[in-house]
């Protein structure tokens, strides 16, 4: 997916989005973060930090700014344990004494079969996680968290990583890397699952949003028809994947290769990872047999 050119915000500095909801975007674009991550404060009074994005001096200078008079910040939140998302929030719960809230630890919310593989240390993964991240305060799926003036609802979505959250207020929700506008989301194993990853989608699909704010990229202002599309190019790359294996067999890269074909080399990694993911979920679902023990070289082959 291409994405849009009408996101050019402004890093470093704090838009309002609407009333009790402003974005600091970070300075530290990439393929795989689009402009930067996208911090948000929430509230008037009582201020949440979702998301305070990598340890950046520049971005935590941008944050604190960002408080008003008569604000303060009061509640860090960590929706997931990527070095783009939680590394920033040991030194901003510092200089503002709020206690850092999260899921739990890197490892934290991963399935059952994913914790099988990554004691195998086959299947590689591991990429751009904050392995040194601990929340002072854990949540779980359904809890609330309270300010003077909004209370967020969380929800445990699994996908991107065991350990993501999404964030509810009213009828907006706060998606991080589950759903965003740009591009969709890189699930690798083990940290990543894609039966989770669809799971969480239907999860979501359950609310009626009026708007997803995502932790990449602008706004997402149609959240059911993104939600759809999500979940409709997911079971497209998998149909993929099932007709090429009825050809022959094949590893994750060679499955890549010849799915993403505009897809730049540099990003070819990443997709050979979402390869990986829908191949695991495929054994899981017995349409496919790994020829010899599941890792990122196993020949796959169609059932």
């Amino acid at each position: 997916m291409t994405p849009p050119d009408d996101f050019n915000p402004q890093v470093v500095s704090a838009e309002t989005l609407e009333t009790g909801v402003r974005r600091i975007v970070a300075p530290n674009p990439s393929p795989m973060t689009y402009r930067g991550t996208n911090t948000y404060l929430v509230g008037t009074t009582d201020l949440a930090v979702i998301d305070p994005g990598p340890d950046d001096a520049t971005h935590l200078q941008a944050i604190l700014n960002a408080v008003g008079p008569d604000q303060k910040i009061t509640h860090i939140i960590v929706t997931h344990t990527h070095l783009d998302h939680s590394p920033l929030a040991r030194a901003l719960a510092k200089s503002t004494d709020a206690p850092v809230i999260a899921f739990g630890d890197a490892t934290a919310g991963r399935s059952e079969a994913m914790i099988k593989l990554a004691e195998t240390g086959m299947v590689g993964g591991g990429e751009g996680i904050d392995h040194d991240f601990k929340p002072d305060d854990i949540v779980e799926d359904g809890d609330y968290i309270n300010g003077s003036d909004w209370q967020l609802e969380v929800i445990h979505t699994p996908g991107h990583i065991g350990n993501h959250i999404c964030l509810a207020w009213k009828d907006l929700c706060f998606t991080a890397d589950h759903v965003m506008g740009w591009a969709s989301s890189l699930v690798s194993p083990p940290d990543g699952d894609l039966t989770d990853f669809m799971e969480s989608c239907a999860k979501l699909e359950d609310h009626d949003w009026r708007i997803f704010y995502p932790g990449h990229g602008g706004p997402v202002a149609d959240p059911a028809e993104r939600l759809d599309w999500l979940i409709e190019h997911r079971l497209n790359r998998e149909s993929s994947i099932l007709e090429l294996l009825e050809e022959a067999p094949a590893t994750a890269q060679e499955l890549a290769k010849a799915i993403y074909t505009d897809t730049p080399p540099a990003l070819l990694g990443a997709a050979t990872r979402n390869v990986l993911a829908h191949l695991i979920d495929l054994v899981r679902q017995s349409e496919v047999s790994a020829l010899g023990k599941l890792s990122e070289n196993t020949q796959f082959i169609r059932l």
